[in-house]
């Protein structure tokens, strides 16, 4: 359930009170922002309706909206500002109200706003007592200023459709490269000023002045993914102004910051120490994984080769090529939820291209369920629309992500990865790799260490044995960098467990609420197990 709603937190349509882009809420309402200090009070108003979608009418009270103006560049005023959306879960216990909890899903570029409306699905009820949730957009994503390089739909079809997941051929690798190099151009042509102004250091210190802006002397926050990135930094640049720092599925900071090669390099090796960990429950599991007759493994890698050399295609269903087959497995191993899909898709698709009996053939006229589940985006949109995207993912990424590298070595640079992360180097390699060292960003600000939290109370790291994202050795990393902490580790699958193992909730809920620390050293277990029923 947890999963859902954080996949609902970044992908719900958003719609706030006011004209968004344009001056904070604060000012353009009757009410006048009071003081914090130096730092203007966020002045909260209403949520238009689409904000809040779904909240039952009784729970509508709790909610409250605002947007809050940050300069483009916090050590030069001139070059403007932009607003900041915020939404706020208020505590439903006032009278023991601890302050606010700020939250991000990752990404980089999830949208956080809506992430308050989800929290049930995170926390113990004594931390929605105890807190006033705040969601917020990130600087560039979303409907805080969002960072757009595209001025059509059209335009953005035209980039996007050259870039191929798998590239294969000389044909393909070389396509990707040069959609690369144009989405490079249009940033540059079109993004603005904000372009330069796109790192994580950048919204931490968005984030210490939102923290400021509510009336909280330190921050307390719980960030997800790339959300522990911001955590992290946070902890390192503002220890003091530090409260309780929640990180879970991480990073490893000083290895993205300082070399994105071989950080990417590692994150295909996580997906594929996922991979394998799938496989490997589907074969003990047996007939509850519909991928378990046979070897499994020698199954998904047969399968793997073969659309390496032509797509598959079940009877009514588009063909299904390695980029799409790649891309769905690794968004599948992201939820052990869907495992037990993945497996009938797998099972499916070997069926086909080993065809004998009534029961392969009802296996080869069954639709996939998961890895076709995401086959939507950009190119189903209307071209003659404007773009309403953004493009803060490569934004972030290649303003943190150092990549000293020239993109003509990418090709060989994906023959290596692929000889040791069979089914997902290649896949990695074209992404960051392929498009920071044509990012039109000049020198980025971007904050590369130390990472030493010597903050009051440690930060608590939260680390899936099974992750596929952020591979269980970041977090281990991530609590050694920071040297503060506490590491929680699950043996669980999928990327981020909060809301999905009871042990971690509560020694997270007594931590945020009460700042009891928890034991280092602890493993804990998931609520469910892969193919199991909830």
């Amino acid at each position: 359930m947890r999963s859902f709603a954080l996949v609902g937190a970044l992908v719900a349509g958003v719609g706030l009170a006011g004209p968004a882009g344009t001056a904070a809420a604060a000012e353009d309402s009757a009410v006048k922002p009071a003081v914090v200090g130096a730092t203007p009070a966020v002045a909260w108003g209403t949520c238009s309706s689409d904000t809040l979608a779904g909240v039952p009418a009784d729970q509508v009270k709790f909610y409250s909206c605002a947007r809050y103006r940050v300069p483009i560049d916090h050590d030069n005023a001139s070059l403007g500002t932009i607003d900041i959306a915020l939404l706020k879960r208020a505590a439903r216990t006032p009278a023991s109200r601890v302050g606010s909890l700020f939250l991000n899903p990752g990404g980089p570029g999830g949208s956080g706003l809506t992430m308050p409306i989800y929290g049930q699905y995170y926390f113990q009820p004594q931390v929605l007592d105890r807190f006033d949730l705040i969601g917020f957009d990130p600087r560039g994503v979303g409907e805080s200023n969002p960072l757009r390089c595209f001025t059509t739909q059209e335009d953005a079809d035209e980039v996007f459709g050259a870039l191929v997941g798998v590239p294969l051929s000389r044909t393909e690798i070389s396509r990707t490269l040069a959609g690369y190099r144009d989405y490079g151009r249009f940033c540059k042509n079109n993004a603005g000023s904000l372009l330069n102004h796109m790192s994580t250091k950048d919204v931490v210190r968005d984030l210490d002045t939102l923290r400021a802006a509510v009336g909280d002397r330190k921050l307390t926050y719980v960030g997800f993914s790339y959300g522990t990135l911001i955590g992290s930094t946070y902890t390192s640049m503002f220890p003091k102004q530090s409260r309780a720092i929640v990180i879970d599925g991480n990073v490893d900071p000083a290895l993205r910051t300082s070399d994105g090669v071989q950080y990417d390099r590692e994150r295909a090796q996580g997906f594929e120490i996922s991979l394998d960990g799938f496989l490997k429950r589907c074969d003990q599991v047996g007939a509850k994984c519909a991928f378990s007759d046979g070897d499994p493994r020698a199954k998904f890698d047969e399968l793997r080769e073969y659309l390496r050399k032509q797509p598959i295609t079940l009877p009514g269903a588009d063909p299904l090529d390695i980029s799409q087959f790649t891309g769905g497995v690794s968004s599948a191993l992201y939820s052990p939820a869907r495992f037990t899909g993945l497996a009938q898709d797998l099972q499916a698709l070997y069926a086909a291209i080993h065809p004998a009996g009534a029961q392969t053939q009802a296996l080869q006229a069954a639709q996939l369920k998961v890895l076709t589940a995401g086959k939507q985006g950009l190119a189903d949109q209307n071209p003659d629309s404007p773009y309403t995207s953004d493009d803060s993912y490569f934004a972030v990424n290649c303003a943190d992500k150092p990549f000293r590298i020239k993109q003509d070595q990418v090709p060989d640079i994906a023959a290596k990865w692929e000889r040791e992360s069979r089914t997902f180097g290649r896949y990695q390699v074209f992404s960051d790799t392929a498009a920071c060292p044509v990012w039109p960003a000049k020198e980025p600000d971007a904050y590369r260490g130390p990472w030493r939290a010597k903050t009051d109370v440690p930060v608590v790291v939260v680390g899936n044995y099974y992750d596929p994202a952020t591979q269980y050795r970041f977090a281990q990393r991530m609590a050694a960098e920071l040297g503060n902490t506490r590491l929680l580790s699950v043996d669980a699958f999928g990327h981020c467990i909060l809301g999905d193992a009871l042990g971690v909730d509560k020694a997270v809920a007594d931590y945020l609420t009460d700042l009891k620390v928890p034991a280092n050293g602890q493993v804990f277990q998931p609520n469910v197990q892969p193919f199991e029923t909830p």
